[in-house]
C-alpha cells in the first residue's frame, strides 16, 4: 500500500473502502476504459478518470468527472454515442 493510500485510510477508512469499492466496480462494467483516479497538487484524491481504450466502447478520449457515480452515468450515455456511431458508419 502506498504512503498516500496509507494515510487516507487512516483519515476515514470507511471512504477509502467506498471509493475502492466504487473504482472496482467502474473497471468491471467499463472494460473499454482504464479508469482511475487523478491526483491533486497536495496529494489527495481528485477527479474520476476514464481513457477510451476501445473505440466500441465510447467516442471522447477522456471522460472526468467528479464523482464515481457521475462518471458511471457518463460512461454510459458514451456507450449509447458509440453504438449510434458504429450504426451509422455501417
Amino acid at each position: 500500500m502506498s504512503i498516500r493510500r496509507r494515510r487516507e485510510a487512516t483519515q476515514n477508512p470507511n471512504q477509502t473502502t467506498s471509493a475502492d469499492q466504487a473504482l472496482a466496480e467502474l473497471r468491471r462494467d467499463f472494460t473499454g476504459h482504464r479508469i482511475w483516479r487523478s491526483v491533486r497538487s497536495d496529494g489527495q484524491l481528485g477527479d474520476w478518470v476514464a481513457s477510451l481504450h476501445d473505440p466500441a466502447a465510447g467516442v471522447d478520449a477522456t471522460v472526468m468527472r467528479s464523482d464515481p457515480t457521475a462518471l458511471r452515468e457518463a460512461l454510459e450515455e458514451e456507450a449509447k454515442l458509440a453504438k449510434v456511431k458504429r450504426t451509422e458508419y455501417r
